[in-house]
């Protein structure tokens, strides 16, 4: 085998046909400047010209179903593994998703509560047991006296498979009916079932009225025919009701008291994912969302279409609403004119939440909020719609019969309700007698291995029901990490982005740790990393530089730390040696003399009813370990409190008594390392409206005005200046059946986005095109006349944007860059002194000498009188802050007090504070 992954010529997107050699079995750091290329060479190069080796390997047949890979632009790669990718984003924003479903946690624990759970009463909460035949006969014949009956035998509960062979034993029995998913058929020897869908089959053994005083030798024969055939279960259909639920006996499990029996127990009875069973109520979310049916109904004595508040147009057209009430009327059997308030009460429920066949109003609102890009929509939705915990399962997810059953006391849910850090005694403490030992045995080690996975890298404070779309990126990935390190696999590529992302420097040893661990089962590790322990700590460090964008995508330095020679080239080498650094401010804004902000109660969470001080005007840092309560506090109630507040929004705020000063704070924006655009169309000329200068710049000029051409002639969105081959977007897109589709340059307009006549409006020697092809550096000296946009220019050149082009595709930037634009653009906008900005670990994929610049642009937002609060573990970040507030002392149940707050110099001399404990080392330095 190869000692090494080799990569020749790589060119994707701003790599200058780089090579590099790659040790395997190692632990390898990529880094560099933000924008240099590093996710491009780690992600966009080596990782997916893993996935796309693997997946060529398919049949046609088989790669039809995946999603297909485009050939990275690279010369030669040897010495690949497979690949698996670990990445901060989220995989999905679905709410069934939980930390214990992602690391396979929950999977063991359906099958520990199937194989040796005991089971009780729903109602009652007494164990069950098994009835005997008589019972059974005795309990039938009181329950269906006088009504028509199926006697069944439940053969298959909740199982996809064909069933063919089944099919045919049942004929060989004697036996030519049955119930597949609640319809009777009739068997033959070819019959068989959609493989890929879960199936309900039920033998129906006789058909009878089941009478007292008659003859019940028939019902007694039928009874003991359905038991055998299923070992000891049989149901029962009510051929009068229009109930087509069958009811379960069992001479297994059955209660005494409430005459009720359960059939055999399956792993999927404890999935909210299964109808077998999650809540019928809140189908396993947990949750409802209710309507404020008063909001949407204005009058009530009026007709449907009258009735309505005319708010609610906001979302559907009124035939969207004629549709729904027809469906409803048909139905429910009531006239279109009937008023709302005499509708049937089940139609007036099921317009509002659905009733299974009639999607409701509170469905398609909640479906249209997640769909949506537009948050004006999103906050009329908020104004009909509130999400409560469903009554029926107490937000359990699960049916009544699944949270009877129980293990160590305990049932599913509640298991899954305790933090990592409470389960790992728990689960080790819980033993079994027996058989039931020999079952257990195997799951309980997979489900402690995982735990104490989960616990090593820093996340016992999680708890196990967590939904994974709360996660933070560096959360997510750390979880993924440790499902990783439980399937123990090896002669892999694991390729990771920033796992150190939220983390406290006290848990970074424990992540190194682990990252170290999956390397010594014989793995290569490739991550893309800034943090300084990170680096320190790689066996092989790749340092690409030497600027960012098309400065970048050179290999400036490589080797391990220790033996790096010399490397002028390289920035990361220079902070590292100590020759360049982020300093400590000489003088800091003085907190006591400043205005206060104070949230009194706060108590949502973990947090423990605390009073906090915000001082306003100054750069704010909120610290603390990972799960303390940073983001509960600063986002779930400051944010969201004034927000509400200020654009009367109807956002859930979390639990706290009382707040102060906020009439000194006039406007509150939360700067995120989101993308400032979703298409390629978007870029930072738009965003910044840099774009609109320019469109009326070469619209003034006297050829536009003696060709009548308007500012909307230089949008490439618009007809009439754009390329109407490509419609303005440079490229075309080529499918090629079995192969990934191929984008390539438009024939006509040559990659330039306008059409020729467009492009012969020049200024200064340049046509609009090669204007957003220039970089900011470079654009503010072309735009040095101009004031208005040459300030604007200055902005992203301080703040170290200068290398990146006006028409740069935003989809292209990184996470960094898309937040700097954000900062940039505020710098822009005319300062009121009384702003909030929120901002939640800002330093996520940025280099040392990029957080310089993300702290000047801080520093200038400051300088303008606003109030910056951070959300940060990088110590250089919290050194150079003017006030510090400390969470702690732990995290989850442990954390949620006030540690410690006040300048980083008191913060450091407080000995209960672990942030206090690094920063001391770090201003001692």
């Amino acid at each position: 085998m190869r000692e090494a992954i080799e990569v020749r010529g790589a060119r994707e997107h701003n790599l200058k046909s780089l090579s590099v050699r790659i040790p395997r079995n190692q632990f390898t750091v990529i880094t560099g400047l933000s924008g240099s290329g590093k996710s491009s060479l780690a992600f966009d190069t080596i990782y997916a010209e893993g996935q796309r080796r693997y997946l060529e390997s398919l049949s046609s047949y088989a790669k039809q179903f995946l999603e297909k890979m485009k050939k990275p632009d690279v010369d030669y790669i040897s010495g690949l593994s497979p690949a698996i990718a670990i990445e901060q984003r989220s995989a999905t924003h679905n709410p069934r998703s939980t930390v214990a479903t992602v690391t396979e946690i929950y999977d063991y624990l359906r099958l520990l509560f199937a194989k040796v759970g005991t089971a009780h009463c729903p109602s009652c909460a007494l164990p069950l047991k098994g009835q005997s035949r008589e019972d059974i006969f005795r309990d039938i014949l009181n329950s269906f006296n006088g009504r028509e009956v199926q006697i069944l035998a439940p053969i298959v509960r909740g199982r996809k498979g064909e069933y063919q062979k089944v099919f045919r034993d049942i004929l060989k029995k004697g036996h030519d009916r049955v119930r597949i998913d609640g319809e009777e058929k009739f068997l033959t020897p070819e019959t068989k079932l959609r493989k890929s869908v879960r199936h309900d089959i039920e033998i129906i053994v006789d058909e009878l009225v089941v009478e007292k005083g008659a003859d019940l030798r028939r019902f007694r024969g039928s009874l003991d025919c359905a038991l055998e055939l299923t070992e000891g279960h049989a149901a029962v259909l009510d051929k009068d009701s229009r109930e087509r639920d069958p009811r379960f006996f069992s001479t297994s499990k059955s209660c005494p008291s409430c005459q009720i029996s359960l059939p055999d127990l399956t792993p999927n009875m404890f999935s909210f994912n299964s109808p077998y069973g999650a809540c019928p109520k809140c189908k396993g979310l947990g949750k409802l969302s209710q309507i404020y049916s008063r909001g949407v109904i204005a009058d009530p004595s009026k007709p449907f279409m009258n009735a309505l508040n005319k708010d609610v147009f906001f979302s559907f057209n009124k035939y969207f609403f004629e549709d729904l009430l027809h469906d409803l009327s048909h139905k429910y059997n009531f006239e279109w004119n009937t008023p709302y308030g005499e509708w049937p009460e089940e139609a007036r429920e099921a317009f509002l939440l659905g009733d299974g066949d009639i999607s409701g109003l509170a469905e398609e609102w909640e479906r249209l909020f997640h769909e949506t890009d537009s948050e004006m929509i999103r906050s009329k939705i908020r104004k009909f719609l509130r999400e409560e915990i469903c009554k029926e399962c107490d937000g359990k997810r699960l049916r009544k019969e699944s949270l009877g059953v129980r293990a160590g006391g305990k049932n599913i849910a509640e298991v899954t309700g305790m933090a990592v850090e409470d389960a790992v005694p728990f689960f080790n403490g819980l033993s079994f007698d027996g058989n039931e030992a020999l079952i257990a045995t195997p799951i309980l080690r997979e489900v402690r291995e995982r735990l104490s996975f989960l616990s090593d890298i820093g996340l016992g404070y999680l708890t196990l029901d967590r939904a994974v779309s709360s996660l933070a990126g560096g959360e997510l990935q750390r979880i993924r990490l440790a499902a990783q390190i439980g399937l123990g696999l090896t002669g892999v590529l694991y390729v990771l982005d920033e796992p150190s992302i939220g983390l406290h420097p006290r848990d970074n040893k424990k992540l190194l740790d682990a990252l170290e661990r999956l390397r010594d089962l014989k793995n290569t590790v490739l991550v893309v990393e800034h943090d300084e322990e990170t680096i320190r700590r790689a066996d092989h460090v790749i340092d690409l530089g030497p600027g960012a964008g098309t400065e970048g995508g050179e290999v400036v330095a490589e080797g391990a730390v220790g033996n790096m020679g010399d490397c002028p080239r390289s920035v990361t080498m220079k902070y590292l040696r100590g020759e360049l650094s982020i300093d400590v401010p000489e003088k800091r804004k003085d907190y006591r003399r400043a205005p206060k902000l104070k949230l009194k109660g706060c108590a949502e969470h973990n947090l423990k009813g605390f009073d906090v001080e915000f001082p306003l005007g100054l750069l704010v840092c909120v610290t603390g370990v990972s799960g303390s309560g940073k983001s509960t506090m600063v986002h779930d109630i400051l944010y969201k409190e004034l927000h509400n507040r200020l654009w009367k929004t109807g956002y859930h705020v979390g639990k706290f008594d009382s707040i102060e000063g906020a009439s000194r704070i006039d406007k509150v924006i939360e700067i995120d390392q989101a993308p400032i655009g979703r298409t390629p169309r978007s870029n930072p000329a738009t965003y910044t409206d840099i774009f609109g200068f320019i469109r009326r710049l070469f619209s003034s000029l006297e050829i536009s005005k003696l060709r009548r051409y308007s500012q909307s002639r230089f949008s490439f969105n618009l007809k009439g200046g754009r390329c109407e081959k490509c419609r303005g977007a440079g490229f075309e897109k080529l499918e090629m059946s079995f192969m990934p589709d191929i984008f390539v340059v438009c024939e006509e307009c040559r990659g330039k986005r306008y059409n020729l006549p467009t492009l012969e409006v020049r200024y200064q020697g340049k046509n609009i095109a090669e204007v957003l092809d220039l970089s900011v550096r470079d654009a503010k000296e072309f735009f040095s006349r101009f004031s208005v946009i040459r300030e604007k220019l200055e902005v992203l050149d301080s703040i170290g944007l200068g290398y990146v082009k006006l028409g740069q595709p935003s989809i292209t930037l990184s996470g960094g860059e898309a937040q700097r634009i954000k900062i940039a653009s505020e710098l822009m906008k005319k300062a009121t002194g009384k702003t909030l900005y929120l901002l939640d670990e800002p330093t996520t994929g940025l280099h040392f000498a990029d957080i310089k610049n993300l702290l000047r642009a801080l520093f200038d937002l400051r300088e303008q009188g606003n109030t910056v609060v951070v959300i940060e573990h990088h110590l250089d970040v919290i050194k150079t802050a003017d006030y510090l507030i400390d969470l702690g002392p732990e995290g989850g149940r442990e954390g949620g007090k006030v540690v410690a707050c006040g300048s980083p110099e008191e913060v450091a001399g407080v000995e209960t504070s672990y942030t206090g404990r690094f920063l001391k080392e770090m201003l001692r330095g």
